[in-house]
């Protein structure tokens, strides 16, 4: 039995998960606490927050985020390839700053415009 708290909503529910159990989530008020348990134990994954450097604006650090979840395993291989991108401006929100991390076909993109 492993005891984890969700964190998809302002609650923080303490669920329990049964691994032996066929991963049976209790301790939820919620179905994505259900969900998030499950998961959690099962394939943990993670959406990953980072700056990258941005030159020729007001702004020297541009906000960058994945569109989707990666795996957890993947995250600090994820973040180096941050380590030597340079923006240049003009930076739209949304923009593509590293297409497809590690071949999880998820990006790297732009939160900010600069």
């Amino acid at each position: 039995m492993t005891q984890i708290t969700c964190i998809l909503c302002p609650k923080g529910c303490r669920l329990k998960v049964d691994e032996e159990n066929d991963y049976k989530v209790t301790g939820y008020s919620c179905e994505k606490g259900k969900a998030y348990g499950r998961d959690e134990l099962m394939h943990p994954v993670r959406v990953v927050t980072s700056t990258v450097r941005a030159e020729g604006g007001a702004h020297r650090r541009c906000p960058v985020k994945t569109n989707g979840s990666i795996p957890r395993d993947k995250m600090f291989d994820a973040m180096r390839l941050l380590d030597g991108i340079v923006l240049e401006s003009p930076v739209k929100r949304g923009q593509v700053v590293v297409k497809d991390i590690l071949g999880t076909g998820i990006d790297f993109v732009a939160t900010r415009d600069l």
